[in-house]
């Protein structure tokens, strides 16, 4: 009988809602917050070159981490609901420097927030908003670095994992929903200078952490000049193994978006580099293979140190740099450029 009341009582208490198989996209009500999850973000990357020919990685992105469940009401109007965190990176290719920047915000009319049903995100000066004619526009700024862009799709949502969920490990509720934009045409300016280039768009909603047997994550986008995309996680075990739920898209130039399993993906890293500044040693360009679609990549960064160490913010340690890539996609030559993400090499990573 207690155990019957303790367990009402628990379910009566408002609590985040985990991501389930089944979930239905639409859009563009998808592009906007999802409350009722406990973590959710923005992630923009992307590559720029300027009418006279100087080339930039950028990284844009807008966190927001629940503090109390929608459902449960406000002791005051001033009850802190979400957190607003977000994250700004370019990468100088030509001067081989790597500046990033960095906020955390409580969430407020005022300061940082997301709008429900539409892509309206911000925090302070930083922002990413929908056109009138259904572009979008992201903004940001700081220190000697600045970015002024209006972003195009080519293609659909990229909707990844099945029946709605991408899986992150094994039992109920350890996913995300996840979709990328994963062929975003861009112009605009970066530092004062016209540019033009490519993005890739991620937008994930969840409320589940890594379980305790995993260390972190290596994440991959690709954009192929054949117009195909490939999308890729590895999720690590502490032995540094691949776990069981890593997967992958493959998006062809049609549009089509194809889930790859674990066993269906061969990633081999190619060296290693040490960062002074915070003790991690990473990987460094990688060998990717998907040998039932006839494809073999490598991918190496336009320069090693894309590291960012976010003590002021989300405080994780994380490389996000830019790649330049090369290899076959059904036995036809390609090159194209892409995104790698790597975290949990300082230390384990749990969520902010």
């Amino acid at each position: 009988m207690l155990r019957t009341v303790a367990l009402a009582l628990f379910l009566a208490v408002p609590q985040f809602q985990p991501a389930l198989p089944g979930y239905d996209f639409s859009f563009p009500r998808d592009h906007g917050s999802h409350d009722e999850y406990k973590t959710e973000w923005w992630y923009y990357t992307g590559h720029l070159e300027t009418d006279e020919g100087k080339r930039y990685g950028f990284e844009l992105t807008f966190f927001r981490v629940g503090v109390v469940p929608p459902g449960e009401a406000p002791k005051t109007r001033w009850d802190l609901r979400n957190l607003s965190l977000a994250h700004f990176a370019i990468t100088d290719v030509a001067s081989n420097e790597f500046r990033y920047y960095e906020k955390l915000n409580r969430s407020s009319p005022f300061t940082a927030g997301a709008a429900a049903g539409t892509l309206d995100v911000f925090n302070e000066g930083w922002r990413a908003v929908t056109l009138a004619d259904g572009s979008w526009r992201i903004t940001a700024y700081s220190g000697k670095d600045s970015i002024d862009l209006v972003m195009t799709s080519r293609k659909a949502p990229a909707i990844h994992g099945e029946n709605g969920v991408s899986i992150k490990a094994e039992g109920a509720g350890y996913a995300t929903h996840y979709y990328s934009m994963s062929r975003l045409e861009l112009r605009g300016r970066v530092n004062g200078a016209n540019c033009h280039g490519q993005a890739w768009m991620d937008h994930e909603f969840g409320s589940s952490a890594l379980r305790e047997s995993q260390q972190g994550w290596d994440w991959f986008s690709v954009q192929l000049d054949n117009d195909a995309e490939l999308m890729l996680y590895q999720i690590r075990r502490k032995d540094g193994t691949p776990d069981t739920p890593s997967s992958g898209s493959l998006i062809s130039s049609e549009g089509n978006v194809i889930h790859l399993r674990r066993d269906q993906m061969v990633i081999t890293p190619l060296g290693r580099w040490h960062s002074n500044k915070s003790g991690a040693t990473y990987p460094m360009g990688w060998r990717v293979a998907i040998p039932s679609f006839g494809i073999a990549l490598v991918l190496q960064p336009v320069m090693k140190d894309q590291e960012l160490v976010t003590r002021n913010s989300t405080r994780v340690t994380y490389w996000e740099g830019a790649v330049d890539v090369a290899g076959t996609f059904g036995n036809v030559a390609v090159n194209g450029r892409g995104y790698v993400e790597m975290t949990g090499y300082e230390k384990a990573f749990r969520a902010p």
